[in-house]
């Protein structure tokens, strides 16, 4: 299955946890990244005191089916000792799943596409670099990031 993954680090050296959560999905059996924006420092947004963060988004090819690569990625944000305490707060590695091939999932555990990536600048600016035209599969998100208002995005 094809997977677009965001990340994101905002406790740290950003730049190393970025590297690490990477090298720790290729760790995941017939898992590959096949795709990886360059890293964007950007705002944080829904909570405002806090530093800046680093994002990416990557394109992952796998076997596991999406309540397996759910478990998978909450997995390594475990290992990396991530504490939810403040909603959308500081956080040492975030790992979303933003598209799954063509689905759509509803779920407890699980919403594909990712409920909020169309607000957020630190999603579509990477999903941009890493597809030009707008589009990932049957998703398109061509043209809303410059709809969003408030959310510095700088690529590094």
């Amino acid at each position: 299955m094809r997977y677009v993954l965001g990340i994101g680090t905002n406790i740290g050296n950003r730049k190393e946890n970025i590297e690490r959560a990477i090298a720790a999905i290729e760790t995941l059996p017939k898992t590959r990244v096949v795709l990886k924006s360059s890293i964007y420092e950007t705002q944080p947004v829904g909570y405002d005191e806090q530093d800046n963060f680093y994002n990416i988004c990557v394109e992952v090819q796998s076997i596991f089916n999406p309540f397996e690569m759910i478990g998978a990625v909450l997995g390594i944000e475990a290992g990396f000792g991530r504490v939810r305490t403040i909603k959308n707060g500081p956080r040492i590695i975030d790992i979303d799943i933003i598209f799954v091939e063509n689905m759509v999932i509803q779920s407890p555990n699980l919403t594909v596409p990712h409920p909020r990536y169309k607000e957020r600048r630190f999603v579509l600016e990477p999903l941009m670099e890493l597809y030009p035209d707008g589009r990932f599969m049957s998703y398109r998100f061509g043209g809303l990031s410059e709809k969003i208002e408030n959310q510095d995005v700088k690529k590094l």
